[in-house]
This record gives C-alpha cells, sequence and structure tokens, in this order.
C-alpha cells in the first residue's frame, strides 16, 4: 500500500493544510476508492443468470452497468465544484454512505427496477471518490513522484474494473447474486470507520457558485448520448424504447450548450467543468487516449464473460478465474509502469502500450465456437499489459500538465470523460455483438451459440481496426512539463 510517512504535504499558501500523516489519507481513499469502483464491473459475469432469473435480454442487463457508470459521467462534472466548495472529510463520507446506502438497497431488490436504483446510489458515491483522490495526489505529491503514485491509482482506475468479473464470479459460484453486495457492505463499514480515524482536511475550500443550468445541460447531454447508444442495441434486438434518434439528438444538443455555456462562464468561480484545460494540447491528446483505452477495457469486460459462457459454455467460476490472470497483470504492472513514467517520461510507453493493445484486439477478432481457452486467457493478459503501459503514464501526462489551480476541473473532466468512455464501451460493444449475431442469423439461419460468436467477432473486428489510430494518436503524447513548481504558488 501507499507509504504513510513520507509524502510531503503542499507547500503552505497553495490549498493544503498541514497534516502529520497524509499518506495514510490517500492510502485509505485508495482503498476506498478500489472498493467502490470494483462496482462498476462485477455485474458483467452475472449478467447471463440474472437475465435468466429477472427474464430480460442482453441489452437490457447491460444497462446494470451501463447506468452505474452513466450516473458517474453525469454527477463526476459536479465534482470540481464539490472539492473546492466542501471539505474533504465531508466528500469522504458523503461518497462512502452514499455508496453503502446503494449496496444495501441493491442487495434487498425484488427486482431490475429496485436494483437498478441501488446501482444509481452507489455510483453517486463513486463518482465523488475518484476525482477526490485525483485531486488530492495532486495536491500533495510533488511532480517527480507523481508517475509512482498515478501507478497506485492505476491500480484503482483500471484494476479494480478488471478484477470485478473474477470476484463475482467467484461469489455467484456459491451465493446467490444478491451476495455480491452484501459482502461490500461490511467493507465499506470498515472504511466509513477508518475515515472517521484517519481522514483530515488537506485542502482548503472557497465560496464558489454552483451553475444549476450548466448541471442540467451536463446531465442531458451525457444521459442522452449513453442511453442512445444503449437503444441502438435494444432496438436490434427489437426492444426499443424510444427512437433511437430522439436521445442521440437530445444528448447531442445539450453537449453543444454545455460546452458553450462553459466557454461563457470562462474562468469564472461559476464554471462548472473549466474547458481551458483543453488549451494544454498535452492534456487534449492523453485525454482522448484515455477515452479510447477506457472505452476499450469495458467493452472487453463486458464481452468476454458472454463469449465465456454462452459461447464456450463455462460456469461463472471459470469464467470469473480466466479473467483473474489478466487483472493481476495490469495491477502488478501499474506501480512499475509508474516508476518508469518518473524516470522516462510518457510516450517510451504509451506507444508501445498502444501496439501490444492492437495486437491483443486482432487476436480477440479471431474468437469462435472452437477457440481454445488458454489462448482467451493470453490474448486477456496481453491487452492488460498493453492497457497498464497506458494508464498510467496518459494520467499523469494529462493532469501534470495542467497549474493547480486548475487541478480540481482537470480531475472532474478526466474521471468524467473515462466513464462516458466506459459507459459507451459498454453500450456499443453489446449494440456491435447484437447487430453481428442478428445479421449472422438472418443471413445463414446461424444457432444461438453460433450467432453470439459471430457478433463478438464483429464487435473486437471494429475495435481493432480502430486501434490502428490510437497507435498513431500515440505518437504524439508528450510528457508535461513540471508547470506546478513555477504555477503552484499563485498569488491569492
Amino acid at each position: 500500500m501507499v507509504s504513510t510517512g513520507t509524502v510531503p504535504t503542499a507547500p503552505p499558501g497553495v490549498g493544503a493544510k498541514p497534516a502529520a500523516r497524509p499518506g495514510a489519507v490517500i492510502a485509505l481513499l485508495v482503498v476506498a476508492a478500489f472498493v467502490v469502483i470494483l462496482n462498476e464491473t462485477i455485474m458483467g459475469v452475472a449478467l447471463p443468470e440474472l437475465m435468466r432469473e429477472l427474464d430480460i435480454t442482453a441489452a437490457s442487463a447491460q444497462w446494470l452497468t451501463t447506468a452505474f457508470l452513466l450516473t458517474m459521467a453525469v454527477v463526476i462534472p459536479t465534482t470540481g465544484f464539490l472539492i473546492q466548495r466542501f471539505p474533504l472529510r465531508t466528500l469522504f463520507f458523503t461518497a462512502m454512505g452514499l455508496f453503502t446506502l446503494g449496496t444495501v438497497i441493491a442487495a434487498i431488490a425484488p427486482g431490475l427496477g429496485v436494483l437498478l436504483l441501488g446501482r444509481v446510489v452507489q455510483a453517486s458515491g463513486t463518482a465523488i471518490m475518484i476525482p477526490l483522490l485525483f485531486t488530492t495526489v495532486l495536491n500533495v505529491v510533488p511532480a517527480h513522484r507523481r508517475g509512482r503514485m498515478m501507478g497506485l491509482i492505476s491500480i484503482v482506475i483500471s484494476v479494480a474494473p478488471a478484477v470485478g468479473p473474477t470476484v463475482s464470479g467467484l461469489i455467484l459460484s456459491v451465493f446467490p447474486w444478491r451476495a455480491m453486495f452484501i459482502v461490500m457492505i461490511p467493507i465499506a463499514l470498515v472504511a466509513i470507520a477508518l475515515g472517521a480515524r484517519w481522514v483530515q482536511n488537506l485542502t482548503d475550500t472557497r465560496r464558489v457558485t454552483l451553475d444549476v443550468l450548466s448541471v442540467v445541460l451536463s446531465a442531458l447531454a451525457f444521459g442522452g448520448i449513453i442511453f442512445g447508444l444503449s437503444s441502438i442495441g435494444e432496438a436490434a434486438s427489437g426492444h426499443e424504447i424510444v427512437p433511437v434518434w430522439m436521445p442521440l439528438v437530445l444528448g447531442a444538443v445539450a453537449l453543444v450548450a454545455f460546452i458553450v455555456r462553459q466557454l461563457r462562464l470562462g474562468a469564472t468561480d461559476r464554471v462548472l467543468l473549466n474547458l481551458g484545460v483543453f488549451r494544454h494540447s498535452t492534456f487534449s491528446v492523453a485525454v482522448v487516449l484515455v477515452v479510447v483505452a477506457m472505452t476499450t477495457l469495458f467493452g472487453v469486460l463486458i464481452l468476454l464473460p458472454l463469449y465465456l459462457q454462452n459461447v464456450l459454455g463455462l460456469g461463472t467460476l471459470p469464467t470469473g478465474l480466466m479473467l483473474l490472470p489478466g487483472g493481476l497483470l495490469m495491477g502488478l504492472m501499474a506501480p512499475l509502469v509508474g516508476n518508469l513514467f518518473d524516470r522516462f517520461g510518457a510516450r517510451p510507453l504509451v506507444l508501445p502500450g498502444a501496439i501490444v493493445a492492437s495486437v491483443a484486439l486482432w487476436g480477440f477478432a479471431t474468437l469462435s465456437t472452437s477457440t481454445p481457452i488458454g489462448f482467451v486467457i493470453a490474448v486477456h493478459c496481453l491487452l492488460s499489459l498493453g492497457l497498464a503501459f497506458m494508464f498510467t503514464p496518459l494520467m499523469t501526462a494529462a493532469l501534470g500538465s495542467l497549474p493547480r489551480r486548475l487541478y480540481p476541473h482537470g480531475s472532474a473532466i478526466v474521471s468524467t470523460v473515462q466513464q462516458l468512455a466506459g459507459a459507451a464501451g459498454t453500450a456499443v460493444f453489446v449494440t456491435l455483438m447484437t447487430v453481428g449475431a442478428a445479421s449472422a442469423v438472418a443471413d445463414r439461419g446461424a444457432s444461438a451459440v453460433d450467432a453470439t460468436a459471430s457478433g463478438i467477432h464483429t464487435a473486437f473486428f471494429v475495435a481493432a481496426c480502430l486501434s490502428l489510430a490510437v497507435i498513431v494518436l500515440a505518437a504524439f503524447v508528450r510528457t508535461p512539463a513540471q508547470v506546478d513548481d513555477a504555477e503552484a504558488m499563485p498569488a491569492h
């Protein structure tokens, strides 16, 4: 875990309060974030069982993941305001309290509707925790050690979702699906108890105004786009709720209005997300690549359990165990990659990582009804290795390129696009699978198993093609100048 005595506090006058053991605070934030983010993908392996028990389609069941991610994409934009306005202790207990409440609701849910409600409440707490962790680290960790610390955060951001299917597979092999939530409750309560003892207010607060119109526009924008993407999958299976174009158009219009509103508010205290961060080219390029990486990660995490169970006929426990090596590899590599970033910078890590991830996606595009299980595990490990070399450098480069005054906004934007990308990846990959499967049935009368395999092939083939563009973009990633030493102490 994080050292509890070696992380220095920020210089006086730049927003950090004296704290004897800020490393203990970061350690608890990392552990708490790992627990709450684990729930993003814990439903993946459980989807086939839930589809049978609740009598719902794959496109409807994936909303248990999409709704979680969508809620985070809606709530996270407000965290730039929250972090500036409220103390760290207040936000920590709010985040963990919401997560615990949502977990209890999900554990006692009688059906899909209440289960979705529990997931939304869970996500509201998770949405606060991620940017809170980012901003705290940026404020108390000096630039020359950020790679190492962001490596630990990468374990939270990327590994927790990656091992979610394994955790749920182990639980489902013995207990019913409600146990996935029941086991989280005591862990969350312990985190709250430790927080009461350890969490200190490491950052100052200031009075800022929440622009309600910006909040509404962001919710309509991100909500409309993700709902539209998910509706494509439901429409392909004959279960669309509204015409697909309606939420997509609403989301696009709201997004344009949101951007215009933020630009008009500029750098005032009323701006919800200061888009001035995109004037930093390093931030912009890194964020684009983070979006692609997260889209790929969550798309794979939603498709692989469906492939392993519905095509290869594996149970929940073998499915979870097969996804474990890749998740563990990503976790083991994250600190190493962080140290390498501190020594060599971003591009020497991101570019090879993008190439390895592309090779893995082309490997996934070859999956069929007779693919050896060993091949699936090997390719998943290869993808995890490639993504491990991308996540830490990209997040460190993006946030490290910003001046201190933009940390809350940069953290909120990076966290927003991560979750939006995750939701989009889930929706788009399931949509491509559904469309590909329907096409296989219509064209050649394929069986259910063959149709599913064909749909999964279609989704991975599209992802593999897009990965070639990612390799090109990765060549433009730069290591940020250490602006915080020059701009960390602006005059107040």
